[in-house]
């Protein structure tokens, strides 16, 4: 799906300088699929700290900064976050309720938040 919504971050996942000619190719790579645990392994570290996210503020400052010097836009969260909410309406069916939506659209949305800060660090594309 997030190749669905926003084609342009296809280029963004380059691995030993290799570009992938398409998003399947993309998304059965191996090096993609370790990004995507990755992805995960942050959102878990977000929901096992939920009363205190703030202990994550300087690693998800700097994941910001690597992020923003490879050349993502911030915007592309958006498209990660609804890419996101997407696949756990799927696994989830109807126990995605609005209130877990919005529960899960906020822990997102906080964890971006601390990113953006890696952006605000940096001015864009140093």
């Amino acid at each position: 799906r997030l190749f669905d919504l926003d084609p342009d971050l296809l280029p963004l996942f380059q691995y030993n300088c290799k570009q992938f000619a398409n998003p399947q190719e993309c998304l059965s790579a191996p090096e993609f699929l370790d990004h995507i645990r990755k992805v995960m392994l942050v959102i878990d570290a977000a929901v096992s700290h939920l009363e205190n996210l703030s202990c994550l503020e300087e690693y998800l400052c700097n994941l910001g900064k690597k992020h923003q010097a490879v050349g993502v836009k911030i915007e592309s969260f958006s498209t990660v976050g609804e890419s996101l909410l997407y696949m756990l309406e799927k696994c989830l069916g109807t126990a995605f309720s609005p209130e877990v939506q919005e529960a899960w659209s906020k822990l997102y949305s906080a964890v971006v938040s601390a990113m953006r800060h890696g952006w605000d660090a940096l001015p864009e594309g140093d």
